[in-house]
């Protein structure tokens, strides 16, 4: 397997992440412990879940984690919608970060799917 870096879905992740943190330094000052934590949180564990499953020594393990990267992108986009309720993002911006969001999720699962069908030894 390349290095996880060299994946396109963990660059993605990455960006995603990205717009994550520049999207929240304008929610208010008292979300800073709440939502704005939670969702960088949230972005972060994406990127880090897809790297540790890369380093993970057994297939089953490393499936695990890239389970729970994909987990967290369905959370981050309840809690999309939660700021968007808020009133915290434009609808613009809401749909920026869902649009690159999908786009995460979409290539996650097929990473999934495409490592699954690996024989063991390739994994």
């Amino acid at each position: 397997m390349k290095d996880y870096t060299e994946l396109q879905v963990w660059q993605k992740a990455r960006q995603l992440t990205n717009t994550v943190y520049s999207t929240t330094r304008a929610f208010p000052k008292d979300e800073l412990f709440a939502l704005t934590n939670q969702m960088r949180r949230c972005a972060i564990s994406i990127p880090s879940n897809l790297a540790e499953g890369c380093g993970r020594n057994h297939a089953r393990d490393s499936l695990q984690f890239f389970f729970v990267a994909r987990g967290s992108l369905y959370e981050l986009k309840t809690q999309f919608y939660i700021a968007l309720d808020q009133r915290y993002l434009t609808q613009t911006d809401f749909d920026n970060a869902v649009n690159q969001l999908v786009e995460c999720r979409r290539m996650l699962s097929g990473f999934i799917t495409y490592f699954q069908s690996l024989p063991p030894s390739n994994r």
